[in-house]
Order: C-alpha cells, then structure tokens, then sequence
C-alpha cells in the first residue's frame, strides 16, 4: 500500500494528483503546518526537512515531489512519461523542471503574504519584485509546452500555476494551459481529497502599491 502525508493546498497536491491520475489505491494521511507533528521524530525520519510530501512506496520513504513524480511515472505510468532517448524526452524533463523555477517565486511570496505575520517583516519591495518575475517566467506555459501529450511533468506544473493565480494575473496561455489541467478528472479527484484551506485563506494575494501610484 501507498501511504502519503500531506497537507492541504501544498506542494504534496502534484502527488495526490499524479496518484489519482495513475488510479493505484494509497492511504492519505493528513498533516499539518501547524501542529508542530512535522517537526516530529516520526516524519523526520521520513522527510529530513519536516515538510510535505512524504510517501512511502515500495519498502522506502521518499520526499522530494519531483523525484516522486518521476518515480510514479517509472514505475506505475510509463504513459505519463517519454522513455529515455524518446522524442520529446528532454522537452518533458525541462517541464518538470521548469515548474521549480516557478516554485522559487511562489515561495519567496507566500513566505512574505502569509507566514511573515507581521508587516514590519515582510519586505515590499521583495513582493513586487518577485510577483513580476512570476508573472515573466509565466509567459513561456501554455498548452504546447511541454509535449503536447499530458505527463507528470504537467502535473508539477499544473500545480505551480493554480497557485500563480493567487498572486497575480495569468497570461492568456498560462490561463488556457490551468484550464486544459482542471478539466481532468484525476484533478477533480484529487481536489476533492486535498482537504480544507490550510495555507492560502484568500482567493488573492495582490502585490503592495509603491507609495505614489
């Protein structure tokens, strides 16, 4: 059996929906931010950092989402992936790779709208800056670009861009690219398991006005 911890609205969405994509049975143990039971000797020893995911598959702990993915699509959905040297084979691996570069920005912002609580925390300019370097590096997905053919490597950025949009306005191929993904019934699935609001409680996150705009 397939165990994954997660938590809802984080990183662990891209492998509850590659596993509903994949449609393998797996046990969902829910977690927390909050609770401290990441910081727990228990999920240590499966995830070093103490975050999420987590999942224990085939005798071993793994917990690098990206490494999951590709593990899934090896071993469970040779369909979700190029084979080595096949076409379209490093179009795939920059995609699923190119899905981290968004995930820089995504962090350095919610790192700054939500967990830094306080304003005199936080550090404007380092909010603007980074919700229009997310709003360039968002240009290049659109429908084409990974293979043309759905793969985990969506899956990693399908899910940077749903959260893009909490903090800015997608560009009209990103929004067309979310929207082929959400019309996938491994993600509806997979929405329905994620569970209630754990992180992001507003639907946006607008970017602080400079002084005089």
């Amino acid at each position: 059996m397939i165990r994954l911890w997660h938590v809802s609205q984080s990183r662990s969405f891209r492998v509850l929906w590659a596993l509903e994509e994949l449609g393998v049975e797996y046990e969902l143990i829910r977690c927390s931010f909050f609770d401290k039971s990441l910081r727990g000797p228990d999920h240590l020893a499966r995830a070093p950092a103490g975050r999420v995911p987590a999942i224990e598959i085939d005798g071993q702990y793994l917990c690098e989402s990206g490494a999951i993915l590709l593990y899934l699509a090896e071993t469970r959905g040779v369909h979700l992936r190029p084979a080595e040297g096949a076409a379209g084979r490093a179009v795939f691996l920059q995609g699923l790779h190119y899905a981290e570069t968004l995930g820089a920005h995504l962090a350095n912002l919610t790192q700054h709208h939500i967990v830094l609580r306080e304003a005199w925390m936080r550090s404007e300019t380092v909010m603007r800056l980074e919700a229009k370097r997310l709003e360039f590096a968002l240009r290049a997905v659109g429908p084409d670009f990974v293979t043309g053919q759905f793969s985990m490597a969506d899956i990693a950025l399908g899910y940077a861009v749903l959260l893009a949009q909490r903090f800015g306005a997608l560009p009209r191929v990103a929004a067309a690219y979310l929207e082929r993904c959400q019309a996938r019934a491994g993600f509806a699935r997979a929405l329905e398991q994620d569970g209630p609001a754990e992180i992001y409680t507003q639907p946006f996150y607008p970017p602080p006005q400079e002084e005089g705009a």
